[in-house]
């Protein structure tokens, strides 16, 4: 096995192994959707953070591990298991999200190549943070309100639907009920400087 070969396996370990200590109550029918779609080789971006194969799975570890050090080192008092599903699944919407196509790219001595590239293949295009919410709630992963909260509004200001008035309201609401809901945001923040 190759050494990137060999970390994605010891990821995925890491990221079974915490949901199974920490959130047993996550079913068996969730984790097989995982493993039939491309959860665990999907890049967490087309090319920003993570954009590799395997870099979703990197970045859920990522902000899991932020926002347990966030909740320890200011005792915001949330309990482990939200904790580590709000981390690990915020952007389980990223999953069976990416294709790899081919496009021309501009080299800096200006000659044009055809390059490998990620791009957006959305089909089931309704959000990001609501999709993540929809896909764990129809494959039975039990979530109180203020996970659910967490996990739609995890872009905070950076969700398009935050500017609308409608949107706004409702962002500012869920922040109010809940300090997950920033909490989460901040390790996702964070999670790039890992």
């Amino acid at each position: 096995m190759q050494g990137s070969e060999i970390k994605k396996q010891q990821n995925r370990d890491e990221f079974l192994t915490t949901l199974e200590t920490l959130a047993p109550e996550v079913p068996d029918e969730f984790l097989n959707f995982l493993d039939d779609s491309d959860f665990f080789r999907a890049p967490a971006s087309t090319k920003y953070h993570e954009a590799y194969e395997g870099g979703l799975l990197q970045h859920s570890l990522n902000v899991y591990k932020r926002l347990a050090q966030l909740n320890y080192q200011y005792l915001l008092g949330f309990p482990d298991n939200t904790v580590a599903k709000v981390a690990l699944f915020h952007d389980v919407c990223k999953a069976n999200f990416y294709k790899r196509e081919m496009r021309n790219k501009k080299l800096e001595d200006g000659r044009w190549v055809r390059t490998e590239v990620w791009a957006v293949d959305d089909q089931f295009p309704i959000g990001h943070g609501e999709k993540s919410v929809t896909i764990l709630l129809q494959h039975g992963v039990p979530l109180t309100e203020e996970e659910i909260l967490a996990i739609r509004w995890h872009m905070l200001g950076f969700d398009i639907c935050a500017g609308t008035y409608a949107g706004g309201l409702a962002l500012s609401s869920a922040m109010n009920k809940s300090t997950l809901v920033t909490a989460l945001h901040i390790a996702d923040l964070m999670s790039v400087w890992m």
